[in-house]
């Protein structure tokens, strides 16, 4: 049986209202690879064409990024502020598989806030866990905020605490700690508070050399020594 090939994906670039209005964790680019958005997509731009000139054949044969003829329903779809939008709707599943103790940041974060309060009592290595979650669409219109939202977790915890949350973390949990410690967030920390225990040192320093080779120079010249019998918990 013939099946059509998955169209995709498709990278919109950053989206601007006349009145300058946007989504303030709205990233400058984005992947749809959605099938029925990417119809959406395709469906609202031939439209605008049409409208335009039409006597001008719609080639598909493209990627069909570039909005030229923008209508209102192109603007809907596209629209960081919109609720009909593919980028709220990308949002929107971002929030439904976060954590249920971050969900409610979560969807402030989504819906707009700025910088609203992080919850209180959030264990280093569930955000951890989040930040290394494997995403289906890694770079959809939610990418920028499943960055932003752990890391503004993880700022405020001392370095003990993270060094703790490493040695107890899962596969996943280790993913987004190398992420996070090999990230401006920690690396531009004064070095007092950039020494981890050994053991913690070096799970990190495997799982960069396995996963994420890129990270591991930062790793290995940022992350300074202290010894574990150095660090007991309250």
């Amino acid at each position: 049986m013939h099946r059509e090939p998955r169209p995709g994906p498709l990278v919109i670039g950053a989206f601007s209202r006349a009145d300058g209005a946007r989504h303030p964790h709205h990233p400058k680019s984005y992947e749809i690879n959605d099938p029925a958005e990417i119809r959406a997509y395709r469906a609202v731009v031939r439209f605008g064409r049409e409208l335009a000139d039409p006597d001008v054949a719609f080639c598909t044969c493209g990627d069909g990024t570039g909005v030229t003829h923008p209508t209102p329903a192109s603007n809907r779809l596209l629209d960081p502020l919109s609720p009909e939008g593919i980028p709220a709707r990308h949002r929107a599943r971002w929030v439904a598989a976060a954590p249920a103790a971050v969900r409610e940041y979560a969807e402030a974060l989504a819906a707009g806030a700025e910088d609203p309060e992080p919850p209180r009592g959030v264990p280093p290595a569930l955000a951890f866990g989040w930040l290394g979650a494997v995403r289906e669409e890694p770079r959809d219109a939610a990418s920028l905020l499943a960055e932003l939202a752990p890391a503004r977790l993880l700022a405020g915890v001392a370095t003990e605490e993270l060094a703790w949350a490493v040695r107890e973390t899962d596969r996943a949990g280790l993913e987004g700690a190398v992420r996070f410690f090999a990230s401006e967030g920690f690396t531009t920390r004064h070095p007092k508070r950039r020494r981890v225990p050994d053991t913690a040192r070096d799970r990190l320093l495997r799982h960069a050399r396995s996963h994420r080779p890129g990270d591991l120079p930062v790793l290995e010249r940022r992350l300074l020594r202290t010894p574990d019998d150095r660090i007991r918990r309250s």
